[in-house]
């Protein structure tokens, strides 16, 4: 009976108190005022940390995205972060000001969101929670083989994500669920988790055993939870 009740303990889902405002609303506003990377938006995002771009209108119906920003305040101030928003050798990059009434789109690519988690159970409970383009993160252990990275961090979450159109990395830590933004490199949501395994798979849950690199096969040692909550 005891290993009966303990087995089924073990096999728990996890569970996620769902909360309608963990993931923030994509926001469409403008900017009211610009004075170098310090800018004003005419409406503020729902939460700071969040990034956004700006997209600019040059006539006859020629609009493109020009810079990355970060809300820095709830009151709608934003700092520059990137001009550089398409990278390509054989075109050229774009240079253009941001000016007062460019468009803003606020949580942009937010619904395409990378997971990191602990195990299958733990990954595929917390993506049938939430309806997004869910990013496997096998597609993020094969980046990190590529480059020959040898563990997770803010830069290769950032160049990743735009390099595959990622707006969010969806992290399963011990002490919750939170929802890291890889441009600004903050912590825009959280939310309670429990039923976590006591151990991940390191570095953290793939489809793979072992890739032709040899950094996910056995030699890959280290703790799951550590090498998240380290972010």
């Amino acid at each position: 009976m005891r290993k009966i009740a303990l087995i089924a303990l073990l096999s728990l889902p996890l569970t996620l108190p769902l909360a309608a405002n963990f993931f923030p609303a994509t926001v469409h506003t403008s900017i009211k005022s610009a004075n170098g990377a310090s800018i004003q938006l005419a409406k503020a995002f729902p939460v700071t940390g969040m990034s956004g771009v700006v997209i600019h209108n040059y006539g006859n119906d020629l609009t493109a995205v020009t810079s990355r920003i970060v809300q820095t305040s709830a009151q709608g101030e934003t700092t520059l972060v990137s001009a550089d928003i398409i990278h390509h050798d054989e075109l050229p990059t774009i240079k253009t000001t941001v000016k007062s009434g460019d468009k803003v789109i606020g949580g942009y690519l937010y619904e395409n969101v990378l997971v990191l988690a602990p195990d299958a159970s733990t990954y595929a409970n917390a993506t049938k929670a939430y309806t997004k383009k869910w990013i496997h993160p096998d597609l993020f252990a094969l980046y990190l083989s590529v480059q020959g990275e040898d563990g997770v961090t803010k830069e290769n979450l950032e160049n990743f994500a735009k390099k595959y159109q990622i707006g969010l990395v969806y992290i399963i830590r011990k002490d919750g669920a939170v929802l890291f933004d890889p441009i600004s490199g903050q912590v825009i949501a959280k939310q309670g988790v429990s039923n976590l395994p006591a151990k991940g798979q390191f570095p953290f849950y793939m489809r793979f055993e072992q890739l032709e690199s040899g950094w996910f096969g056995g030699a890959a040692t280290g703790n799951y939870y550590n090498e998240v909550g380290a972010l």
